[in-house]
């Protein structure tokens, strides 16, 4: 049962969009705990919380985008 969760978690966490570990970086805060945070508010509010972690992670995307447009701009 941990080997199947473990390797959940190795295919899981890369691709969740970084948005814990930006946020936990952010407040100092180990993003394990913010991913539990999720977690658990998810099945308790009827998943409004995976709408705000899904806005979230197109914001931080967006932003990371922006940045890079911004520095390629600059090298021209």
């Amino acid at each position: 049962m941990v080997q199947w969760i473990s390797q959940i978690r190795k295919i899981l966490e890369p691709t969740a969009f970084g948005v814990c570990s930006h946020i936990g970086k952010k407040m100092g805060i180990a993003s394990k705990h913010i991913k539990l945070f999720f977690i658990y508010t998810t099945f308790i509010a009827n998943w409004s919380p995976i709408i705000i972690y899904l806005i979230l992670a197109f914001w931080l995307n967006m932003k990371r985008y922006i940045v890079e447009r911004k520095n390629k701009l600059w090298e021209l």
